[in-house]
């Protein structure tokens, strides 16, 4: 879960559109084990997707022709926002159609913001409400109807194994989906995600139910908050014995990876875990 530290400066704007859009160009497209990238161009909407609680609010980004790989991704505290968008449209020209979720769709249709902001305490008190009311069962009934969505839309392969991954909370929602439907996810990856704690609910439960590959980027400063996260996921993910690739990256605040935290975005860090990504992607779907 995000903290409530305030960010060192906000973007305007007009400001974000430049420098998330520069960030997010700065991604590596390409990945081992593929042909490269589609010939054609990205298709992106907002699309509604029926759940067993109701309908979720999406964006959904694929290649024109073509069947690809699906993935879910999901979005950090402050939900499905234009920067999640942009880095939906670079993973489908790396060759996959990605639908996001807005996780709080049961509450409020998004964009709740335009970029993060923590500052904005009006908001973050209502995300605090949104964010308590969701679960592993929540998690598996989306997770569920994301990959029925996906597999039935012309651009994804259904034969091939859906991806999963996300950002802050979202790594944590991400692992809850791959076991939820452990059939259909073959690949979970986790951003600055907090997989481990003390609760009944902690998502690192769940590993016994994975199928999954799994990437686990860590932030420097939570790692420092809870260094013992790491080795109780690298001995879950061995008892599993699941292939998990779980590092700490040097240098990083939590929020590393989402272009627009602009005060905590980290460019070196952040392409090479969007390489690590891509990597895994390539070699389980």
């Amino acid at each position: 879960m995000c903290d409530d530290e305030t960010l060192e400066r906000q973007l305007s704007r007009r400001d974000f559109s430049r420098f998330a859009a520069a960030a997010i160009a700065m991604l590596p497209i390409a990945c081992a084990g593929r042909s490269g990238k589609p010939t054609a161009k990205v298709v992106g909407s907002r699309v509604d997707v029926r759940t067993g609680d109701g309908v979720a609010d999406c964006y959904f980004a694929h290649p024109s022709s073509g069947r690809y790989p699906g993935i879910l991704m999901w979005p950090d505290f402050m939900s499905l926002r234009p920067t999640y968008e942009l880095l939906a449209n670079r993973l489908v020209e790396a060759g996959y159609a990605v639908l996001v979720i807005n996780q709080y769709y049961r509450d409020e249709r998004s964009p709740f913001l335009e970029k993060a902001d923590f500052d904005n305490k009006e908001v973050l008190t209502k995300i605090r409400t949104f964010s308590a009311r969701l679960n592993a069962a929540t998690s598996a009934t989306d997770a569920k109807a994301c990959a029925e969505f996906l597999d039935a839309h012309a651009s994804v392969d259904p034969a091939r194994k859906i991806g999963t991954f996300g950002f802050c909370m979202g790594g944590a929602l991400a692992l809850k989906s791959a076991a939820a439907v452990p059939q259909r996810y073959g690949a979970f990856g986790s951003f600055h995600g907090g997989l481990v704690s003390e609760s009944a609910d902690s998502a690192h439960l769940l590993i016994p139910q994975l199928r999954a590959r799994a990437l686990i980027a860590i932030a420097a400063d939570d790692d420092a908050k809870d260094p013992n996260a790491k080795t109780q996921l690298r001995a879950a993910f061995s008892a599993a014995k699941l292939p998990a690739e779980i590092e700490v990256y040097e240098g990083t605040k939590h929020g590393w990876c989402t272009p627009d935290m602009e005060a905590r975005y980290h460019p070196e860090q952040a392409q090479r875990a969007w390489g690590r990504l891509l990597t895994l992607f390539a070699q389980a779907l």
